[in-house]
């Protein structure tokens, strides 16, 4: 990480032409409202999130989604809600759907 930067890609948008092509442009504000995209190595957005100015995002839960998303990509298995590294994940199959309440517990997060 650089001194006073962060180890991942950032841009500015001043002319809102990104936001408007991810539809988070506040053409009123003339401003982009405080989005994130996931994209994964595919070129695919797994996840965005939205909010308008007076509402800061939250570094460490993108921190962890993004660690949910390669760990899913690396082993197949899913990270319930919560879900930290080296914390229990689930195996994804018919048996799992409506059951995943007996099968993993929230303390396990």
């Amino acid at each position: 990480m650089v001194p006073g930067g962060v180890p991942f890609p950032m841009l500015s948008d001043p002319n809102g032409r990104i936001g408007e092509v991810y539809g988070v442009f506040d053409e009123e504000a003339g401003v982009d409202m405080r989005g994130r995209f996931i994209i994964d190595p595919d070129g695919v957005i797994v996840a965005s999130e939205t909010l308008t100015p007076p509402v800061g995002r939250n570094p460490a839960e993108l921190i962890r989604q993004i660690q949910a998303f390669q760990h899913v990509r690396a082993t197949g298995e899913v990270c319930p809600s919560g879900w930290q590294p080296g914390k229990p994940t689930l195996n994804p199959g018919p048996e799992l759907v409506g059951k995943v309440y007996q099968i993993w517990k929230p303390e396990q997060a």
